[in-house]
């Protein structure tokens, strides 16, 4: 096997840019940062209707926005 080829593999720190939470995991990489988490995702939180329901108002807002121009 050829020496010195492979990425270096270390514990990294991922953090969440919504929710703040800290996940330490390996990988290759030296940072990351996620957009949405398990703690944070609506699938595992339950809130999938608000974040349906979230998105619309934030669309009609848009809409009345760009209507008021």
């Amino acid at each position: 096997m050829k020496k010195d080829i492979h990425p270096k593999y270390s514990e990294i720190q991922a953090t969440c840019s919504s929710c703040n939470t800290s996940f330490i995991f390996g990988s290759t990489a030296e940072k990351v940062t996620l957009d949405v988490c398990s703690n944070c995702h609506a699938f595992y939180t339950g809130n999938r209707t608000d974040v349906k329901a979230r998105g619309r108002v934030e669309r009609f807002n848009k809409i009345l926005e760009k209507s008021k121009k």
